[in-house]
């Protein structure tokens, strides 16, 4: 591993896209160290110990949130925004159809979910912000008639636009996607405290723990490797004064072709009522108050129904964005016209019908597996309250192991175009 390492070094190309995320998690983490203005840091960090919503949310953030940073938001603006607009693509057909065309309709979408963004940063720092003064944490108070609070939003809106604009740049010219490398590095960072505090435990926790964790990154690892092998047949053909000789290969399809995506996603939609419960939750009327404060603790990360939902939402996420990324249609397509087709399939709509039976297939493996995994940890810390921590830890493994076996395979790809060898053997 190490020498491939060194290989990867020594390829320009690589080397530029390897140093070039590097220096983009430097400056993420350098902005994650500063702080908005007017805040009491002690109130604040009574209150992180206190809130587990949060406490997720300032999981993906690195600690941003809790330090009430600029980009204390994190990636959740641009990911909610990303979520609406694939909604939206399969009820409006005018986007159904941009969606279709390329890398214009590509650039389009992208163009919408990032002006979807900036209301979505500022409707979450709206909301963190009043719950934060609530709880006394803003000095002097917030309110849309206070110039300090609009300082305050518009730092944490500028913040999350700064980190979609780094995200998209680690996509365009480095490697791996943006997003999850944003969400890993702030994962990452918060690994020594962690540690510290699962050390701190008793040994039959830190034991169990253990045995999850391996199981966890022994399972995604698995999840990622494993692949269906479509066998594919292309004929002799000609073209102009050129003839193409036909031979067989295969059409690989993997188990979880989503990737780590449904797990953010899932992550994302089911914190973003326990925290609007939480917002509602200081209400000064007595019925509301009551409502949020019953919905927050229903939707506690430490429930079963919290472990149910987590469920559910990561397994329909798997194939919603399955069906997002893989396209049978456009498959089948692609074979006809280079002359290929799959053995005892006729070419066209049978091959389309085949194929979407296949992916949903497999896609169930990857899915159950992808939803056990996920959840696991947070049924260790309903059996156990001495483990609740590990329910934070669970989700950061899943991402942390996701992340890195699919940045290992692209620079395998990459320095094997090169006779170098992989990292994978």
């Amino acid at each position: 591993m190490f020498e491939s390492l060194l290989n990867a070094f020594r390829a320009p190309d690589i080397r530029r896209r390897i140093l070039f995320v590097l220096g983009i998690l430097v400056v993420y983490r350098l902005l994650a160290q500063v702080p908005l203005p007017g805040v009491d840091r002690t109130q604040l960090a009574a209150f992180f110990q206190r809130n587990t919503a949060f406490g997720i949310i300032d999981l993906f953030a690195g600690g941003g949130l809790s330090q009430l940073s600029v980009v204390g938001l994190t990636m959740n603006p641009y990911i909610n925004a990303s979520i609406i607009m694939q909604l939206m693509q399969g009820v409006i057909p005018s986007l159904q159809a941009l969606s279709r065309e390329g890398e214009f309709g590509r650039q389009k979408l992208n163009q919408y979910t990032r002006y979807l963004t900036v209301p979505m940063a500022f409707l979450q720092a709206f909301g963190i912000l009043s719950a934060l003064n609530a709880d006394g944490i803003i000095v002097g108070g917030f309110g849309l008639g206070n110039a300090m609070s609009w300082v305050q939003m518009i730092s944490m809106v500028a913040g999350a636009v700064v980190l979609m604009w780094l995200g998209e740049l680690i996509t365009e010219k480095g490697i791996g996607n943006g997003i999850s490398f944003i969400i890993f590095a702030g994962i990452v960072s918060r690994a020594p405290s962690a540690i510290g505090a699962i050390g701190s435990q008793p040994l039959r926790d830190i034991i169990l723990f253990a045995i999850l964790a391996v199981v966890a990154v022994g399972v995604i690892i698995y999840i990622q490797e494993g692949q269906r092998r479509i066998p594919v047949q292309y004929a002799s053909r000609v073209r102009g004064r050129r003839m193409y000789q036909g031979g067989q290969t295969f059409l690989p399809l993997r188990v979880n072709l989503a990737g780590v995506i449904p797990i953010i996603f899932a992550v994302s939609i089911l914190q973003f009522p326990a925290q609007l419960a939480l917002y509602f939750s200081y209400s000064t009327v007595k019925g509301v108050s009551d409502v949020a404060t019953a919905i927050a603790n229903f939707l506690a990360s430490t429930t079963p129904q919290y472990a149910i939902m987590y469920f559910l939402l990561t397994v329909g996420f798997t194939y919603f964005y399955t069906a997002f990324t893989f396209k049978p249609d456009e498959t089948a397509e692609q074979l006809r016209k280079n002359g290929g087709f799959i053995p005892g399939i006729r070419p066209g709509r049978p091959t389309q019908d085949y194929l979407a039976r296949v992916v949903s297939r497999i896609t169930v493996a990857g899915a159950l597996f992808l939803g056990t995994i996920a959840v696991a940890p947070v049924i260790a810390g309903v059996l156990d309250p001495s483990l609740r921590g590990v329910a934070l830890g669970g989700t950061g493994i899943l991402i942390v192991v996701s992340v890195v076996v699919e940045t290992m395979k692209q620079i395998e790809a990459q320095l094997m175009m090169r006779n170098y060898e992989g990292f994978i053997r």
